[in-house]
């Protein structure tokens, strides 16, 4: 009898988490971000975040007994680091994968894990072609940059622009917002007199200021990230063209301004998710409230506080689906996870792994430096 009880346990434990991970004492999550590089922030804000709830998950028990341990592997912001750090999780035996920040970064390793069996739920990521490729285990909590464009053509259009510069930095992020940018502005006669791209890193923008001055634009679109966004708004500013200026949801970051200087950022326009001080859900607050007493501080973008948001809709997919296994997960998330309470508001996936419903919001720097939400 005593025999059968055992043999019981046994098979319970199993089904509950998968044969591997109910052998060992915890269940690896992985973690890929930008820990060093340009992006920095923003991977040290996303590994503090799902630290933080991975610490509280183990507090409250664990997952189905087991310790959650987070494995994180930096890729640097950049696509070959990134290869390789997803090679280094896939060997030490993580079950699924959150991240990473920047779109040709994931590119770089969406077919290793699918290859690997592992679940991966980017955080920044929102090129078009990354769903698209019907991977099956491959989705994502942040939006897609066609639904960003839509608001960015709206916004431009409700600005009376006539004449719009794009600029953009040739990743597939980037460059992908700016295609979709130009053909919705040039379907309601709006004329894109400039549209070219800088190459990222470098330290003076004036040349391609200048070029882009001469196409006498009124409003110019920049679809790249927020350190050169910032250098782009110091050096316009030095030399003295007030043109206004929008980002995309990569400028959302509060060292944009650091950068920039408070006087040459403000009035500034960027698209995102709602930033961190704007979320108000119950989740959220408790979140933000725990993450303040843990740190010192708030996220310093919505970015990091979606890869939260990855962290527990896993935790979710394996305590409910009763699986680690990679397919099992991301059928319990396209198929069976409905308005889950995320961090920055209700998750759902559709088939192809891309979150449902609309999240860009318009936000503007205003004088002090600070982001504040458009009506």
């Amino acid at each position: 009898m005593k025999r059968c009880r055992i043999w019981w346990s046994c098979l319970v434990l199993l089904l509950v988490l998968g044969a591997g991970p109910a052998l060992a004492k915890t269940i690896r999550l992985g973690l890929m971000c930008p820990l060093t590089g340009s992006w920095a922030s923003e991977g040290q804000d996303m590994k503090q975040i799902v630290e933080l709830l991975a610490k509280e998950t183990n507090k409250a028990g664990g997952l189905g007994g087991m310790e959650v341990e987070i494995i994180t592997e930096d890729d640097g912001g950049d696509p070959r680091q990134a290869a390789s750090a997803a090679n280094k999780l896939v060997t030490k035996g993580v079950v699924a994968v959150i991240g990473t920040y920047g779109s040709s970064v994931t590119e770089a390793t969406q077919s290793i894990y699918d290859e690997a069996g592992i679940v991966q739920i980017a955080t920044g990521s929102t090129a078009i072609r990354l769903t698209e490729k019907g991977l099956p285990l491959f989705l994502r909590t942040s939006p897609r940059d066609d639904e960003q464009g839509k608001v960015a053509a709206k916004t431009i259009q409700a600005k009376g622009a006539q004449k719009v510069a794009i600029l953009h930095d040739n990743t597939s992020y980037a460059k992908g917002l700016a295609d979709e940018t130009k053909a919705l502005l040039s379907a309601t006669g709006i004329k894109v007199v400039f549209f070219d791209a800088l190459t990222p890193g470098e330290r003076d923008y004036n040349a391609i200021l200048t070029k882009m001055k001469g196409a006498g634009p009124d409003f110019i679109f920049f679809t790249g990230y927020y350190p050169e966004a910032g250098l782009l708004l110091k050096q316009k500013k030095e030399m003295g063209w007030n043109v206004p200026m929008m980002g995309g949801d990569a400028t959302n970051n509060p060292d944009l301004v650091k950068i920039a200087g408070p006087q040459a950022a403000a009035g500034f326009l960027f698209l995102s998710p709602p930033v961190p001080a704007d979320l108000n859900t119950p989740e959220a607050k408790a979140f933000l409230a725990a993450y303040q007493q843990a740190y010192g501080s708030q996220p310093g973008s919505v970015w990091a506080v979606l890869a939260g948001d990855a962290y527990r809709v896993l935790v979710e997919a394996i305590a409910k689906g009763g699986s680690t296994k990679g397919a099992d997960i991301a059928a319990y998330l396209k198929t069976k996870l409905t308005n889950f309470p995320g961090l920055t508001g209700p998750i759902s996936f559709n088939a192809k792994g891309d979150r449902v419903g609309d999240l860009y919001r318009v936000y503007q720097v205003d004088a002090t430096g600070a982001f504040t939400l458009l009506p």
